[in-house]
């Protein structure tokens, strides 16, 4: 299983990965949900700065619960990546380098990655409290209005995941419904 550590200086590492590969994914990573990402395009169509810095950066599509005592977060699963797909392939020409979440994108984003040498990874849905058990610290950045929607700054460790897309393309969504119909 391959280990990467982001943000993501160098896509080689990225173009490297096939998917359906397995990986292991530490570092620090954003979460922004829809209407973050609807709020992170509305100020860039106002000319105004974004909260982070989206080149070689890593967003994971989750909105964690309540965080219990003693815990950095809440159980905090991935969440369908198709609601961000309006808003992915922008953010992809600016240099964001991965995208976590759960789910089928559409060609648009898929042309994105390639053009962009990014990557998709899927997250198991139905594990938030596994992979909060990946999150060593967490802290809201911005949007706090949004509450668990609001984006949170995560330094993770281990965080297991699969290449959905990879930078060439390839979807595992695609592969696996063609090799069972195959079948």
């Amino acid at each position: 299983m391959k280990k990467l550590f982001a943000p993501f200086a160098d896509s080689n590492q990225l173009s490297e990965l096939k998917a359906g590969e397995s990986i292991l994914l530490s570092g620090t990573i954003y979460t922004a949900r829809d209407a973050a990402h609807k709020r992170l395009c509305a100020l860039l169509d106002e000319g105004k700065p974004l909260p982070f810095e989206m080149n070689g950066q890593a967003v994971y599509y989750t909105g964690p619960c309540p965080t219990p005592a003693g815990k950095p977060i809440g159980s905090c699963g991935p969440t369908t990546s198709g609601r961000m797909d309006a808003y992915a392939p922008r953010l992809l020409d600016l240099g964001l380098k991965v995208m976590i979440g759960k789910g089928e994108r559409t060609q648009e984003v898929i042309n994105a990655c390639m053009r962009n040498h990014a990557v998709y990874f899927a997250a198991a849905g139905g594990a938030g409290a596994l992979l909060a058990a990946c999150v060593k610290e967490c802290s809201v950045l911005a949007f706090s209005d949004l509450g668990s929607e609001a984006i949170h700054i995560l330094r993770v460790e281990d965080m297991p995941l699969i290449v959905a897309i990879d930078t060439m393309g390839n979807n595992l969504y695609a592969i696996g419904r063609d090799a069972y119909s195959a079948k």
